[in-house]
């Protein structure tokens, strides 16, 4: 057999192998008898280097014209469109996910490359009336400085993306610690950057473990804000280090999603959003449908037919253009889900109607795979309807009004996605107020959000930033305000105000 792929650091411009580093092995979680890359595991060492590089570049980079900025975007966006293909293929070798859902993964950071690019000639500050005569007020954004972005496995291009794209049109610099799982994905968003003509140290890339790499990130001194996704207990480790010396920071962190289904839903379409919400990307995403909310008048008929239709779904490796569900990323997330399957088995009420054990047969064996899995008859009190699975698993809960429905929706310590099925407007709009979540969707699952618009959650979901849309801009900037005083002589605000009104100036 051949060697396998090398995953490198990127550092000033440089792809390198740390001398002496040891080697991590991505596993192909679909087979795991073959390494698909070995990346290095590098040191507290080398992230210094890449924060210095970082720090070198970022005066350059801050004093280069935005629109100049938003033309390397451009061209990153065109080569990732370019290897489109080829990135959504090893997606599904590194991550698991259908090569569709890949190459719907690069999609995404094309997508934000475009969006980043147009906010190069987008940075608006604002203008406002001075309280005094012949004086200006006006406001302008400005980078923050070196950004240290720790991104996931299950979106391995999408995210640093949505990350390093905002950052770089703001004028920052970035250090990227991508997920040991798919390092090889992080090695090809960089290198599509790189080959973009992204000036040297403006953006790095240093592999390794978390516990190594992510660790002397969050505590480097001259890092000045985090950006995080992962699970909200990390997301609150990662917080409590980040205010000992007073970083910047943005949490992207768990969920532990709803989709509702009234009386007067085309129950087809719930079906297929359930479907969708649960058991894509084989439920590893923080906005998976994890909890199915269905009013008791239609509660059986969703369950029949949920069930019929998730007994269709094929598993199978991700390159195998026919499979609908992919494996697990790991034998340790295998196992947490696995874990969290044997306790709903053992609750008292919960009803396994559907799967619930591992997937095996043929090539299924050699992977992490697991039958989508649903629970009926759930209710508030099971941790599988309170704590996160990160899996195909998919609890069903009865409720007899819309109240009660959000109600038991809110009844939770996140608050990422949320989504309602109904043919009724008003209940619709009486849904969208009181639910509490950062995305709410009418009559559509509760994955599938979209670059241009603001990505976040609430209660222990993140610290209250937004992703993406232009308000993915603010965690990146710092505002200053610029006070213009052409009158030529001395004027005191609030002071001043009695006596211009008094005189008529």
């Amino acid at each position: 057999m051949s060697s396998p792929q090398k995953a490198l650091n990127y550092i000033g411009g440089e792809w390198s192998w740390p001398d002496g580093a040891g080697a991590i092995k991505s596993i192909n979680p679909a087979d795991a008898s073959e390494v698909v890359c070995e990346t290095p595991e590098s040191s507290a060492e080398e992230l210094d280097r890449a924060v210095d590089a970082a720090a070198k570049a970022f005066s350059g980079w801050r004093r280069t014209p935005p629109p100049a900025r938003a033309v390397i975007l451009q061209r990153a966006g065109q080569i990732l469109a370019e290897r489109k293909q080829r990135i959504g293929e090893l997606i599904a070798r590194e991550a698991g996910k259908p090569v569709a859902e890949g190459c719907g993964d690069v999609q995404e950071a094309i997508d934000m490359a475009e969006l980043a690019a147009g906010e190069g000639r987008r940075l608006y500050g604002d203008t406002a009336p001075s309280e005094l005569p012949n004086k200006m007020c006006l406001t302008f954004r400005e980078p923050i400085g070196v950004c240290g972005l720790i991104t996931p496995w299950n979106f391995p291009v999408a995210i640093p993306a949505w990350k390093s794209f905002h950052a770089l049109i703001c004028g920052n610099t970035v250090v990227i610690k991508p997920a040991s799982d798919t390092p090889m994905c992080g090695h090809e968003f960089v290198r599509a950057l790189a080959d973009a003509g992204l000036p040297p140290g403006v953006i790095n890339l240093v592999q390794g473990r978390g516990s190594v790499v992510g660790e002397a990130m969050i505590k480097h001194p001259k890092i000045a804000l985090i950006s995080i996704t992962g699970s909200t207990e990390t997301g609150k480790h990662v917080a409590a280090e980040c205010g000992r010396t007073g970083k910047r920071i943005s949490l992207e962190c768990g969920g532990k999603n709803a989709e509702i289904v009234m009386d007067d839903a085309d129950l087809e379409l719930a079906v297929d959003g359930a479907l969708w919400g649960a058991f894509g990307t084989s439920g590893q995403r923080c906005t998976a449908t994890s909890r199915l909310i269905v009013h008791e008048a239609v509660y059986d008929k969703m369950l029949e037919k949920i069930a019929k239709r998730a007994a269709k779904l094929r598993l199978g490796p991700g390159v195998d253009p026919t499979t609908d569900v992919g494996p697990l990323v790991n034998e340790s997330q295998f196992k947490k889900v696995m874990e969290y399957i044997r306790v709903g088995k053992e609750e008292d009420k919960a009803r396994l109607i559907r799967g619930g054990f591992r997937a095996s047969g043929g090539r299924l064996d050699r992977g992490w795979f697991i039958e989508p899995t649903i629970f009926a008859d759930v209710d508030r009190t099971m941790r599988i309807f309170k704590e996160e699975i990160f899996g195909p698993v998919l609890s069903v809960i009865k409720v007899g009004d819309l109240e009660e429905a959000v109600e038991t929706l809110n009844d939770c310590n996140y608050g990422l996605s949320s989504s309602i099925y109904t043919r009724d407007i008003n209940k619709a709009l009486w849904a969208v107020r009181e639910i509490e979540a950062g995305i709410v969707y009418v009559n559509g699952p509760t994955i599938g959000a979209e670059v241009h618009m603001p990505f976040g959650g609430v209660k222990g979901t993140g610290n209250g930033h937004r992703e993406a849309g232009k308000v993915g801009l603010d965690i990146f900037t710092e505002w200053k305000t610029v006070y213009i005083d052409y009158s030529g002589k001395l004027q005191r605000a609030q002071i001043d105000t009695d006596e211009i009104l008094a005189s008529g100036n």
